[in-house]
């Protein structure tokens, strides 16, 4: 790795000082919706709170979603009340039905959602206008993660190939959620988060979105988010057996759908030998060979 440990969880924890749009084309930026769903999570919430403003993004509307916490989540919500677009905070079905909630109220151009423990990385959104201005009718935009500890310092990066939906279905998780940003319109068209799910919420859409005709994505070089490895975590708590029933009912579904007719053998070694050769071609040697180093460890 290379990044510096430290420069994430300055971002997270500096102040929040509202910037200025006066001077900015605003038609060079999309309109970025963010939903941040949260229960009981004040030990982490401000940080990921300051993650989305500290971006100082000229075009947000940021919605957080909150299913009656009792930690002092809300003094923290309320807090940043002024620059939020909408906030509740009331008993819900669960982390995907409080995210539709916060999609439905939606008008940006491009959504995404944010847990109440991970965070965006900084000049993360900058990145998808960027992104955007390049390539305007793209469906969905996607970055690299940062997997950290408690304290928001950087424990390993994992670094994304660009989109194949075939690696998606199955191999697994292709995108991570923490640095995804979806059109609004296309998510509207093939529908809302799964609420039957709770743990694969993030490889589902991302599978449905990626078996759709014409669907576009766009990988950016670039670190979006960071996911916290944190012991109430859900994918701490039970990744071993829902997350994993979850898993393979997505892939089941999807399968039928995919274009290609060769079989899972075939496309697990070419999306483990594709990644090598993404990375490589990149001249990302150091970070292949730590994910190497690390598959052997195993």
């Amino acid at each position: 790795m290379n990044s510096n440990p430290n420069t994430l969880r300055s971002f997270v924890t500096q102040p929040y000082r509202p910037s200025t749009t006066d001077n900015l084309d605003l038609s060079k930026y999309p309109k970025l919706t963010v939903v941040t769903p949260s229960f009981n999570q004040a030990q982490y919430l401000e940080r990921t709170i300051l993650s989305v403003l500290n971006q100082n993004y000229p075009k947000l509307e940021y919605f957080i979603m909150d299913g009656g916490s009792t930690d002092g989540s809300l003094d923290i919500i309320k807090k940043y009340e002024p620059y939020l677009a909408g906030w509740v905070s009331e008993k819900d079905r669960g982390q995907t039905d409080a995210i539709n909630k916060g999609f439905r109220q939606a008008t940006g151009d491009y959504v995404a959602f944010q847990n109440s423990d991970d965070v965006f990385a900084p000049d993360a959104f900058s990145r998808v206008a960027e992104a955007w201005r390049k390539a305007p009718h793209t469906d969905v935009f996607f970055g690299d993660m940062y997997i950290t500890d408690e304290e928001d310092v950087i424990q390993e990066e994992m670094r994304a190939p660009d989109f194949c939906v075939e690696c998606q279905v199955y191999e697994g998780m292709q995108v991570f959620n923490q640095s995804l940003f979806m059109r609004r319109a296309r998510l509207e068209q093939v529908g809302l988060l799964d609420e039957s799910l709770r743990f694969v919420i993030d490889y589902e859409i991302v599978a449905r979105l990626g078996v759709q005709a014409g669907a576009t994505f766009r990988h950016v070089d670039g670190f979006w988010g960071g996911f916290r490895v944190q012991p109430d975590a859900k994918s701490s708590t039970i990744a071993s057996s829902v997350g994993l029933q979850e898993h393979q009912l997505v892939k089941t579904k999807y399968q039928p759908m995919l274009t290609s007719s060769l079989g899972a053998s075939f496309w697990q070694r070419y999306c483990r030998l594709r990644k090598l050769l993404a990375f490589v071609g990149k001249g990302q040697f150091s970070y292949v060979i730590h994910r190497l180093r690390l598959r052997q460890a195993r």
